[in-house]
């Protein structure tokens, strides 16, 4: 458990360890969670990448490909016709 001190403007320090685990950096965003009263925090990056990864799971085989391999040559050759070579 870790505690936070809430300034006069409403802006709290995130503690060290609980930055390290979020891999948060000054600058970054986060999102804060409510779920049956109880809030959590998020780095914001980290969640759209997971639900972006989420949203494609199956995708790759519903196009054709069988292997991750068949997918990045189909993808190496729409670049070369995309870069005209």
């Amino acid at each position: 458990m870790e505690i936070a001190k809430i300034s006069s403007k409403g802006q709290i320090t995130i503690p060290v360890s609980v930055r390290t685990k979020l891999n948060l950096k000054a600058g970054d965003k986060i999102v804060i969670l409510e779920e049956n009263g109880r809030f959590y925090f998020e780095n914001s990056a980290m969640l759209a990448f997971k639900r972006v990864e989420e949203a494609f799971v199956g995708e790759a085989e519903k196009a054709g490909f069988a292997t991750e391999e068949e997918m990045q040559d189909y993808m190496k050759e729409i670049r070369r016709e995309v870069r005209g070579y």
